[in-house]
């Protein structure tokens, strides 16, 4: 906890699907909402699934105040350093016993790693790209890996999930943000314990924290923090347990939403 008070606010919010456009852009409204928080010294978290290496693009709208969760929590970066702050293996042993329970239950499952230093795949079918780096599962699980990741082409969604979360029982933290992906963490990661542990570290009270999501690995985060958001189209899950629904991620509910919590003015829309 620092020595001096920290914000009065502290925003976070998921990326794809809620603070960005359905292409994968931000608006200006968002862009001018953001640079107009970090001015007035209110951090914004950006807390999302995606791994380091689909963040670079990112940063910049960050701001100075900003810090991110990715891996879905396995993973918590200082943007003002450009570092890493913490990091949640999964470890190699109780992984590798995850791997052979996933291949038991679901025979033609497909599956790859996330790291510190990008994605490892087990076959070319899971996602045909050179740069990629490729073998068993076993050559390339390091100290350093935050996501187990398994798809299952053929094979329905919501059955993947249960065959998947079935089991990894509790070795593993078992979660999904997008139909036929299913993202694997070690036990206790998800967006909630790194956010917590991010608004400790910035002395803002849970109450003081405001979060916007939009699909079941933002559950945690929203049951969470002191006000929760879902933005218009969210998955039903989420639109169930929130205290609020916003407009879209395409018409900017999350950069409306803070910009009267934090009592800007409607020019920055």
């Amino acid at each position: 906890m620092p020595d001096t008070p920290g914000p009065a606010l502290l925003v976070a919010t998921d990326l794809d699907g809620t603070l960005l456009r359905t292409d994968g852009t931000v608006s200006g409204a968002t862009r001018r909402v953001l640079a107009a928080v970090d001015d007035a010294g209110v951090p914004v978290v950006f807390v999302t699934g995606r791994p380091l290496r689909w963040m670079a693009d990112l940063w910049p709208v960050v701001g100075a105040h900003g810090v991110a969760v990715v891996g879905n929590g396995a993973v918590v970066y200082d943007v003002a350093t450009g570092s890493v702050r913490r990091v949640r293996a999964l470890g190699r042993e109780v992984g590798l016993d995850v791997v052979a329970a996933i291949r038991e239950a679901v025979p033609d499952a497909l599956m790859a790693i996330e790291d510190l230093d990008g994605i490892a795949i087990e076959s070319t079918a899971f996602e045909d790209d050179p740069s990629t780096r490729v073998g068993p599962l076993e050559d390339v699980w390091g100290d350093a890996v935050t996501k187990l990741l398994v798809r299952a082409p053929g094979l329905d969604a919501s059955e993947l999930q249960t065959r998947v979360a079935a089991a990894v029982g509790t070795a593993a933290t078992v979660t999904w943000s997008m139909p036929g992906l299913v993202e694997i963490s070690a036990v206790g990661v998800t967006k909630a314990a790194a956010l917590a542990e991010v608004a400790a570290d910035l002395g803002v009270a849970r109450d003081d924290v405001h979060a916007f999501g939009d699909m079941p690995n933002d559950l945690p985060m929203l049951a969470w923090a002191g006000t929760s958001y879902a933005v218009a189209g969210a998955h039903p899950s989420v639109l169930d347990v929130v205290d609020h629904v916003v407009p879209g991620n395409d018409a900017d509910g999350v950069a409306r939403t803070v910009a009267r919590l934090v009592r800007f003015t409607a020019d920055l829309l």
